[in-house]
């Protein structure tokens, strides 16, 4: 009758876990349990359990100071002592392997002749000290996982072996779990603190669950029979958590595993699923992008291609064509009084370069006015225009033609294109990048937060540098709700964090803003999107849109959507970049005089003439 309970978050946390005792099951025999989390995410386990308890007095006595005791894995067994139980008999299991404690638990029973069968190469270490079959399961398994050479090894350092989960393909450990499945019932879950590996097995008479939370947690409460599970500590609010249990609690949106399936979480996020289901919540996998990916073309001796229009082809000898966009962007400035005198900066024309053509452009205003036309020091196309005629309307139209050339994907296999966190900058890099490494000035308290929340997409993509910006592109993307009005110019990249909606110049600055506490320099970019393929948010096609873009060592800057959850394609069409929004504005004027209530209109027409 014992159930498993395990917990998974993007930060530290202290859930709070209440276990129920019938009255009339109470002292009459042993109950049972056992706890086990990492303190403050250190590599050492805390483990609490009781295998002779009567009830839950010993429990929330041990547990009365549970708000010290924050980590980002808790496991927990219920009901889980058996008649000659001793504490090495009770779970969950912990081992140290690998400079860290390991955590397993078990559901069910297996041949233990069986399993002593299965072990080919004993390591006294991890020989296990009790009697279980569970036990015998979890050396097991650390045995396999000791033979097994790292993913990550070196081509000249053949010996380099696995020490966590994340070192070893997730197929091979579901051919170890699969092992068990023959030998009786193997629902089982192991962590090494980082990720957590849930599988259930085939000849389970139980079901195993999991559903992910979202904030606010505060208002969160999971009730059963036999345990209720809730997160009332105020500074687990905006937590995000992954829950995988035996227990069939009421509330939730849960799913219910299949026989045979084994998932991996891994801060709060299910990175992997050995049965993937397109509608599951919580799945770290993009949508598929709408934009065409390409393969690097095949060069001859010593030729180099400097200028990406003229990559014509892939290697395979397919056509990398390019996009034409007409569009027409109108403004249109409504005053109660006229307006004597005003200046105007415009950023309207999209940019000229290597992948971006600017073929036509023209700048109509129902005013006349002093034009100045210069280069911004962000290097924007700007149009100084100052007015010194009265107005009470004042309508500006952009018209231009744009072709977007489709490009190779980065080759990141090279020795100086850095693909880890943290990036190394040399002393003049950083100062040049100093403007777009700063995040934006808010409470000390504030910026602690999002760097827990931005530390989390590192550590669950061990550090991989594009695995954590596309994580953070594609969560705001799936997180965060699209609703128009509820944010203005002074809404904070840690306002959005907190109620998880906005527009896309709100993702946008929460992406910046996650990028520079990661020291990865980044930029707002402002331009257009053509929505004529499937994308989500259609009605960004009413409007400019905004999106972000990072600078990648030996790379250069390159643009991820966090509205859409993709990176920046051929449907985007770039105009102008800055440190922030007030940087790259399409329009920002000052009335002198006159004017009184403003009202304003934009519209903005986006047609493809690719045909």
């Amino acid at each position: 009758m014992s159930d498993l309970l395990a917990i998974s978050t993007d930060g530290l946390s202290s859930p709070s876990i209440e276990l129920k005792i019938p009255d009339n099951q109470q002292g009459t025999h042993p109950y049972g349990w056992g706890f086990s989390w990492y303190p403050n995410d250190h590599q050492a386990a805390l483990v609490m359990k009781d295998p002779l308890a009567r009830n839950t007095n010993i429990l929330m006595d041990t547990m009365s100071d549970w708000s010290t005791f924050r980590s980002t894995v808790f496991l927990g067994k219920v009901r889980g002592a058996a008649k000659g139980y001793t504490h090495h008999e009770t779970q969950p299991f912990s081992r140290s392997f690998a400079g860290k404690d390991w955590l397993f638990m078990h559901k069910g029973n297996l041949d233990k002749d069986a399993l002593a069968a299965l072990q080919t190469n004993k390591s006294r270490f991890l020989e296990p000290v009790g009697k279980t079959d569970s036990e015998l399961a979890f050396c097991l398994f650390l045995n396999w996982l000791f033979e097994t050479r790292s993913t990550f090894a070196a081509a000249d350092v053949p010996d380099q072996k696995a020490r966590k989960l994340s070192d070893c393909p997730p197929e091979l450990i579901l051919s170890w779990f699969s092992q068990f499945d023959p030998l009786g019932e193997a629902d089982m879950m192991i962590t090494d603190g980082i990720s957590l590996v849930c599988f259930h097995g085939r000849g389970s008479a139980n079901t195993m669950y999991y559903t992910r939370t979202r904030p606010p947690s505060d208002a969160l409460r999971f009730d059963s029979d036999v345990a209720a599970l809730s997160f009332p500590d105020p500074r687990d609010t905006y937590r995000t958590a992954l829950i995988v249990s035996t227990i069939p609690f009421a509330q939730g949106e849960w799913t219910a595993m299949q026989p045979g399936q084994m998932i991996i979480v891994r801060r709060g996020m299910l990175v992997w699923d050995s049965q993937p289901d397109n509608q599951t919540k919580g799945f770290l996998t993009p949508p598929p992008s709408p934009v065409p990916q390409f393969q690097t073309p095949t060069l001859l001796g010593h030729e180099s291609i400097l200028n990406v229009r003229a990559i014509t082809k892939t290697k395979e000898g397919n056509p990398l064509s390019y996009r034409v966009y007409d569009l027409k962007h109108t403004t249109t400035y409504r005053y109660e009084e006229p307006v004597q005198h005003s200046t105007h900066v415009f950023r309207l024309h999209p940019v000229e370069d290597s992948f971006q053509e600017l073929v036509t452009a023209k700048f109509i205003a129902n005013m006349d006015g002093e034009e100045i036309r210069y280069e911004d020091v962000f290097g924007n196309a700007s149009l100084y225009y100052s007015i010194n005629k009265p107005y009470s309307t004042l309508t500006i139209e952009s018209q231009s033609q744009v072709k977007i050339y489709a490009s190779p994907p980065d080759d990141h296999t090279l020795s100086r294109r850095q693909t880890q966190i943290p990036l190394v900058w040399m002393p003049w890099q950083r100062q040049m990048m100093m403007p777009y490494l700063l995040p934006q000035e808010l409470p000390e308290t504030q910026l602690d937060e999002l760097t827990a929340y931005a530390m989390s997409f590192v550590e669950r993509n061990d550090g991989n540098l594009m695995n954590v910006l596309k994580d953070i592109n594609f969560s705001i993307y799936r997180d965060y709700k699209y609703v128009q009005g509820t944010t203005s110019l002074s809404t904070t990249p840690f306002d959005v964090y907190t109620t998880r909606k906005g527009v896309c110049q709100d993702f946008a600055n929460l992406f910046i803003c996650l990028a520079r506490l990661l020291s990865i320099p980044a930029r707002y970019r402002m331009g257009y999107i053509y929505t004529g393929v499937n994308y989500q948010n259609t009605i960004q096609s009413e409007a400019s849109h905004a999106w972000a873009e990072v600078y990648l060592p030996y790379v250069g800057w390159r643009g991820f959507d966090p509205t859409n959850g993709c990176m920046a394609g051929q449907d985007h069409i770039r105009v102008a970049c800055g440190r922030n929004y007030l940087d790259a504005t399409p329009t920002s004027g000052t009335i002198f005089k006159g004017g009184g209530k403003e009202t304003l209109t934009v519209s903005v027409k986006i047609e493809d003439a690719s045909l």
